[in-house]
Formats: structure tokens, C-alpha cells, sequence
């Protein structure tokens, strides 16, 4: 008889993402999807991408490995448009180029992370950064979100109770389920208590060039040194490009590279020299990502107001000024996850409000996700919804 090796316990209690559990089975083409939080591949820049990539080509060399911290010219163009945000010059041994932005928050949790540190998070959570955090062994606390974004005097109060985090994580542009923004008085405090308190802030930027009618707020990390930012590409260009980056003081980049070196050597040269070459093309680039503020700002506006029309004061919906999402709760008590099934059969699909839950369960809630499909068709999505809770 053989014996089964064991695997780690830090498996132990790690689930999937109930999100990519949930696109496995609303694939159907019939079924209008608003659970995935997906670029519109349509505004990805197929062309440009294929022209940058046949320049990268044209030198063999490129094909090498590169450096662990990422491609050098690349590091040199995110620097300077950290730079323009962050309202000082970024040296380029700050800037850190990693696999997606979700890489970076990964390799963070263990540099920053001893198990059983404690990490605060947002109520209700990026989904990603829990996985993250759980798997290093973390222990977890919530803060609640309201319409100005982390709640940052129910954070005093913790530490006022004595509770000392070694990271405060925040989504702070358009967040991600919730869809709302930190304001611009709270992005101070925060950085006051990481000052005062000793912790790092880890702000997660993947939204923050998606607004639709105002600039997003300065940067949390404008404000303290133990501020780590981190932002990508896939939002504005292309997922498949996998090019995500932090800006981090250099004993932080430091110490990720070590554990970078461990986990895949380095990035991919070529994804990151199309992205460098995309990038500094200020001009196309601007008028790029205009497009696809003023397309998702359509969208939006059309399956918010499908949301108000239908249900009424039913439904509370957030406003959606940005991002990717709109966070909607039902008044009447329905609970969206016993809805799902129901709603899939009628074609749509979106992701209940539990499978972000820390603290509250958020069973009246879900997050609807506006990308990927024009305004005509959200407005129908509504309707099967509508349709799924009469039935």
C-alpha cells in the first residue's frame, strides 16, 4: 500500500474565488453576464499592440530574460508618470514591474506579513486581497466602506483599542465591489494613522484612470512614505499583457525582488516592452483611454438608471462615477444568492454581495459589472433580472 504525501497546511480554510467559480458556470451564451470583472475586449487596442510587438521582434535580443525588477525602459516610463501623480520624482528603484498588479499584492503579503500579523481590510473586500492575505497566514479585520470610501474613524477606533496593523489595504478609486471612491479628507487620515501608527498602507490602483466625469482624487501614497502603490495595465490596454507595477521604497521592492527571483525569475520582456512603448505614447494613449471613459460612462449611466427605473427605492444602487462596477442592495430583504439560480435561468448573472463579506454578509447585496456589454443589452439584464424575482 502507497502513503499520500501531505500538502502545506497553509492550504487549510483557502478557498477559490467565488467569482471565477461562478463565470465557470454562466458561460452560457444565452446568459447576459455581469458577474465578471472584465475589460470590454473590444476597446483593447489589438492593432496598436500587434505593432509594438512586431517592433519588439525586430531585435532577437528582446527575447532574453530581463531583469527580476522588470524591463528597464519600462520601469523608466512608469517612474515618470508615478511622478506626474505622485507629485515628486519617483526614482526608478522604486518602481517594481510584476506579473498583474495581483502578483505584487502576493508578494507583498509575504515580505510585509509574518502569520498572524494583522492585515485591515475593507468591508466588503477585494476578493484577490483576501486570498492573499488568508494564505499568508494573516489575521483579518474589516473596516466598514460608506459613500466617501473606507471608513477611516472606525479605523482610529481600532487602534485607539490597541490593535497595531502591519497592513491597511485599500481600493481607493472606484472600488472594487463596492464602487465608491475615498475622499479626499479620509486619503489624508489615512495616511496620518500609517504615520502615527507605524503600518503600511498598500493602495490598490487598478481603476483609478476609469473615470467618466472627474479626475480620480490625489493618491493616498502623496501623503506618507508608508504608502505602497500599486496599479496595471489590464484596465486600459490588455489583461493578456500581464504587466502590473508598485512604487514602494526601495527595501520594499528589495525584498520583493528577492522573493520574485523564487517564484518565476523575472517578468516577460516582450509583454513589458509593448507596454513600455504603449505607454509613452502619451498622445495615442490619450485619446485611448478617453474612448473608453466615455463608452464605460455610457454604459454605466444606462444599467444605473435601468436599476432605478425598474426597482425604484427597491433597490439602492451606488452612483457610478468611475471603475467597473455598480454595487446595488436590495431594501426588501431579497437575498441574492438564493436569487442567482434563478436569475442564470432567466440569463443573467452577476455575483451576490456575499462572496465579498468579512464581517457583514451582504446577502442583499451584488455587484453588477457594466463593461462588457453596450447599453441596450444591460437594460434587458435588468429586465430578466426583474423577471427572475417575480417569478
Amino acid at each position: 500500500m502507497s502513503i499520500t504525501p501531505s500538502l502545506s497546511r497553509r492550504l487549510d480554510g483557502l478557498q477559490s474565488s467565488a467569482i471565477r467559480d461562478l463565470l465557470k458556470l454562466t458561460e452560457r451564451p444565452e446568459v447576459i453576464g455581469l458577474a465578471g470583472g472584465l475589460p470590454d475586449e473590444q476597446l483593447m487596442p489589438r492593432d496598436r499592440i500587434a505593432l509594438a510587438a512586431e517592433a519588439a521582434l525586430a531585435d532577437r535580443s528582446r527575447l532574453q530574460y530581463t531583469q527580476s525588477a522588470g524591463w528597464g525602459p519600462l520601469r523608466e516610463v512608469l517612474a515618470t508618470r508615478e511622478s506626474v501623480r505622485l507629485r515628486r520624482a519617483v526614482p526608478i528603484e522604486e518602481v517594481f514591474v510584476t506579473h498583474g498588479s495581483q502578483q505584487a499584492l502576493s508578494l507583498l503579503g509575504e515580505v510585509l506579513l509574518d502569520p498572524g500579523a494583522l492585515v485591515v481590510v475593507e468591508d466588503p473586500a477585494y476578493v484577490g486581497a483576501l486570498q492573499v492575505f488568508r494564505a499568508a497566514g494573516a489575521r483579518i479585520v474589516a473596516v466598514p466602506l460608506d459613500a466617501e470610501g473606507m471608513r477611516t474613524d472606525a479605523l482610529s477606533e481600532l487602534l485607539e483599542r490597541g490593535e497595531r496593523p502591519a497592513v491597511v489595504h485599500t481600493v481607493s478609486n472606484f472600488h472594487n465591489p463596492r464602487g465608491v471612491t475615498m475622499s479626499p479628507g479620509r486619503r489624508r487620515e489615512l495616511a496620518y494613522l500609517a504615520d502615527r501608527y507605524g503600518f503600511w498602507v498598500i493602495e490598490d490602483d487598478p481603476y483609478g484612470e476609469l473615470w467618466f466625469d472627474n479626475p480620480s482624487p490625489e493618491p493616498v501614497a502623496i501623503y506618507s512614505p508608508n504608502v505602497i502603490r500599486l496599479s496595471s495595465a489590464s484596465k486600459i490596454l490588455a489583461p493578456s499583457l500581464r504587466a502590473g507595477w508598485m512604487v514602494a521604497p526601495n527595501a520594499v521592492c528589495r525584498g520583493v525582488e528577492l522573493l520574485k527571483q523564487g517564484a518565476d525569475l523575472c517578468g516577460s520582456a516582450l509583454t513589458q516592452q509593448i507596454t513600455a512603448e504603449l505607454l509613452a505614447d502619451t498622445d495615442w494613449l490619450g485619446a485611448h483611454v478617453d474612448k473608453i471613459r466615455r463608452i464605460y460612462g455610457e454604459r454605466a449611466g444606462a444599467l444605473v438608471g435601468a436599476i432605478r427605473e425598474r426597482f425604484g427605492d427597491r433597490v439602492v444602487s451606488s452612483e457610478a462615477g468611475g471603475g467597473m462596477f455598480v454595487w446595488a442592495e436590495f431594501a426588501d430583504g431579497t437575498d441574492t444568492a438564493e436569487l442567482l439560480p434563478r436569475a442564470v435561468d432567466h440569463g443573467v448573472a452577476y455575483v451576490p454581495g456575499s462572496a465579498f463579506a468579512v464581517s457583514t454578509d451582504y446577502r442583499t447585496a451584488m455587484r453588477l459589472c457594466f463593461t462588457t456589454s453596450e447599453a441596450p443589452v444591460l437594460r434587458e439584464a435588468v429586465d430578466r433580472l426583474a423577471c427572475a424575482i417575480d417569478a
